[in-house]
């Protein structure tokens, strides 16, 4: 057995991982009825929370659609395009390739700025080919759609402060358990 099956199965990672893949089903099937919906979710071991304009109702609904297509099998809505894991795969393998193509340029500036192009050829090709890296982190490591005896316990709706927008922005805690 091996090690990371371990890790990834113990009991914190594992509520994390499952609550990860419910938050993911539950955007994407709301997506799905709204495509202009602007939601943004955060899981953690407790459940995950669900930042945006939307009833308290409307996310219900989708909570629960999301638990039984998860529960028959459909392991696909675990993994979302916009996952933040995505966005750090691509990043941190686009900075390595940032920072390997400038080892040995110097410290002068005219050195480091001929070693642009090259470093923006390496950094894009980076980006294209980590695309699908993000999502098998997802698969693998991330989320666990598997997601068992997980059920809801309660969804509780409050506002947050948005200074830099000056408004209240609606936010859900979708608190789990299982």
């Amino acid at each position: 057995m091996s090690s990371s099956f371990n890790f990834l199965s113990m009991g914190p990672v594992s509520h994390v991982r499952r609550n990860h893949a419910l938050e993911h089903a539950t955007l994407q099937v709301l997506a799905r009825t709204n495509p202009f919906l602007r939601l943004a979710g955060y899981s953690n071991v407790g459940g995950f929370w669900i930042v945006g304009e939307i009833s308290t109702d409307m996310l219900a609904v989708a909570v629960q659609e999301a638990l039984a297509r998860l529960r028959a099998g459909e392991v696909g809505l675990a993994i979302h395009p916009n996952c933040g894991t995505n966005f750090v795969a691509s990043g941190f393998l686009a900075g390595l390739a940032a920072w390997l193509s400038m080892l040995g340029a110097g410290s002068g500036f005219k050195r480091k700025a001929e070693r642009l192009p090259i470093v923006i050829g390496l950094v894009t090709l980076t980006i294209i080919l980590a695309n699908p890296i993000g999502p098998l982190l997802q698969a693998k490591i991330t989320t666990q759609p598997n997601i068992g005896a997980l059920e809801v316990v309660r969804i509780e709706r409050s506002l947050r402060e948005e200074r830099s927008l000056r408004q209240q922005a609606p936010i859900h805690r979708v608190v789990t358990k299982g």
